[in-house]
């Protein structure tokens, strides 16, 4: 019975490394897949390039349903 208890009790005080191992590898996991997730998504969202006027860059938001006419126009005037 002692001998069964002493290499429990081994065990059991290097279990919390597993565990802690564990946890490290699933936290990692997570923040890995968010930053791809992120970068796939920047990718598909950011369609101005650094070459892009300000026009452009108003035009294409015109054209996506982020402004109405009126602030098109308003901006357009500005510009």
């Amino acid at each position: 019975m002692h001998g069964i208890g002493g290499s429990m009790g081994f065990g059991m005080g290097f279990g919390w490394i597993i565990w802690l191992l564990i946890i490290g590898v699933a936290i990692w996991a997570v923040v890995r897949l968010t930053n791809q997730n992120s970068q796939i998504q920047g990718r598909g969202h950011s369609t101005e390039n650094s070459q892009d006027t300000p026009l452009d860059i108003l035009k294409k938001r015109y054209a996506r349903g982020e402004i109405t006419k009126e602030e098109y126009e308003e901006m357009r005037k500005d510009l």
